[in-house]
C-alpha cells in the first residue's frame, strides 16, 4: 500500500464514520475556547468542561479576567492539571488579549502564541475549530495515531509530524481530519490496548494484526 492509498483510505473511511467531527470543549465564544484549550493541556476534555462553567460565570470576558487576581482564579480551575501555572497563564492571557488585541482573538499563529499558555497546538486548535483554518494541531493522540497507522513514519516531534500531515492531507480537511484523529485516539486506538476489532480504518493501518 502507497502513502497515498493509506491517506486516501483513512480520510474516506472517517469521513464516512464521522462526517461532522467537532471538539469534546464547551465554549460559546472565542475567548471561552482558548481558556478551555489552555486548561486542556495535559488534562482530559470531561474535567476541563466540569471545571469552566464556574469560571465562565465569574469571568465571562477577557476584561473581566484580566482584571482578576490569582487568589481569584485559582479555586475555579484546582482540580485541573498545573492549576498553579494555569491559573497565572489565563490572567496573563486575558490582559495581552485586552491591551495588544482589543479583546478580539487574533487569526494568526503568530499572535496567538505571543498570549500566555498558548504554544503551537494550542493556536492550531484556535485557527481550526473557530475558523476551519487549515490548522493541523498535533497532541499525543494526534502523534501517536499518526505513527501508528502510518500515515507518519517515526516522526520524532508534533511539528515534524504536523508537517507532514499537513502536506498529504487536502487543506479544506484538515480541521476535520485532527479532530478523526483526536477522536480515534480517544477511543479506539488508545495508547495501551486499541480496540483494533472496532476500528473503521483496519484495513489502512500498518499496526493491525501486529499489536
Amino acid at each position: 500500500m502507497t502513502i497515498k492509498e493509506r491517506y486516501r483510505g483513512v480520510l474516506e473511511a472517517f469521513a464516512q464514520s464521522i462526517p461532522e467531527p467537532q471538539t469534546e470543549l464547551h465554549y460559546e465564544s472565542p475567548y471561552q475556547l482558548l481558556v478551555a484549550v489552555i486548561l486542556s493541556a495535559q488534562c482530559t476534555d470531561k474535567r476541563i468542561n466540569m471545571v469552566t462553567p464556574a469560571l465562565f460565570e465569574r469571568f465571562p470576558t477577557s476584561a473581566e479576567l484580566a482584571k482578576a487576581t490569582f487568589e481569584e482564579v485559582h479555586p475555579y480551575v484546582k482540580s485541573v492539571t498545573y492549576p498553579n501555572a494555569k491559573s497565572r497563564s489565563l490572567i496573563k492571557m486575558a490582559n495581552i488579549l485586552e491591551d495588544e488585541f482589543n479583546g478580539e482573538m487574533p487569526r494568526d499563529i503568530d499572535n496567538l502564541m505571543k498570549l500566555p499558555g498558548v504554544g503551537r497546538k494550542t493556536a492550531n486548535v484556535i485557527l481550526a475549530v473557530l475558523w476551519g483554518d487549515a490548522a493541523m494541531p498535533v497532541d499525543t493522540h494526534v502523534f501517536r495515531v499518526s505513527n501508528r497507522i502510518g500515515l507518519t513514519r517515526d516522526s520524532k516531534t508534533p511539528l515534524a509530524t504536523e508537517k507532514t500531515l499537513c502536506r498529504h492531507i487536502p487543506a479544506e480537511l484538515l480541521p476535520k481530519a485532527h479532530h478523526w484523529l483526536i477522536l480515534h485516539g480517544r477511543y479506539v486506538c488508545k495508547a495501551r490496548k486499541p480496540d483494533c476489532q472496532e476500528c473503521v480504518i483496519a484495513p489502512f493501518c500498518k499496526s493491525f494484526g501486529h499489536l
